[in-house]
């Protein structure tokens, strides 16, 4: 069966793009033959296992979010190689190439958020909102990656680098700051009393922007298929 494939235009408009193309094609040329893009997919996804710990250790001994820390450059190093190494050396394979990478950057980010869940940093909850929220904007570009041959990696400027780089911010400061690491902030809802952690409300801001970005998107996709695919008869009535 012959299956017709159209590439993608990759739109990537991040604050680090620029920077990040030139370390990722410099490190493509450096790496040795044994290294293939599929061997780095997988060393993506060894990085989120190491984040994913790190931070349930980290509920233990706040030091061992060094570890999800060190997971997060990890997980840069394969996921963001893996495609820059196929370009490179031409050895694309856009139908296998893009169902396994798409497939497990999902089980990925499954990881590293039920980690943070799991930790006692933030609520479970809370972490699993936000992966559900990230889940739906990762939908939405494989869709207009169908339907527009567009495929956008970037939100109000934010990427995946951009939000690795947030997140070992954060660790970082959850590490050093212990006022920052033992705020609390106490709630009263419906009978139940709530604690929220920096880390929470912190969460609570990163889902709170995701939910408008996502709304935002949706409806500027919304109004750009309309102008692609009007109402059957509208473009007659218009020229009558």
């Amino acid at each position: 069966m012959d299956i017709k494939h159209e590439k993608s235009v990759r739109i990537q408009t991040s604050v680090l793009n620029g920077l990040e193309k030139k370390v990722l094609v410099y490190l493509a040329g450096k790496q040795p033959g044994w290294v293939t893009s599929n061997f780095l997919t997988a060393i993506g996804t060894i990085g989120a296992v190491i984040i994913g710990v790190g931070y349930v250790l980290g509920g233990e001994n706040i030091n061992f979010l060094w570890i999800s820390s060190l997971g997060f450059l990890i997980n840069w190093y394969g996921d963001s190689l893996d495609g820059t190494l196929a370009r490179v050396r031409n050895t694309q394979r856009p139908l296998f190439g893009y169902y396994i990478d798409h497939t497990l950057d999902a089980v990925n980010e499954l990881i590293m958020f039920l980690g943070l869940g799991l930790s006692g940093l933030m609520h479970f909850e809370l972490a699993l909102l936000i992966f559900i929220v990230y889940l739906m904007l990762t939908l939405n570009v494989s869709i207009n990656a169908h339907l527009k041959k567009e495929f956008c990696l970037t939100y109000a400027g934010m990427g995946p680098t951009e939000f690795r780089i947030i997140a070992v911010i954060i660790n970082t400061i959850l590490i050093y700051a212990t006022p920052v690491r033992e705020f609390a902030m106490n709630f009263h809802i419906s009978g139940n009393d709530i604690s929220f952690s920096a880390l929470d409300l912190a969460g609570t801001l990163i889902f709170v922007v995701l939910v408008i970005i996502y709304i935002c998107s949706i409806l500027k996709d919304m109004h750009d298929y309309s102008l692609r695919d009007p109402m059957p008869g509208k473009n007659r009535q218009q020229s009558n």
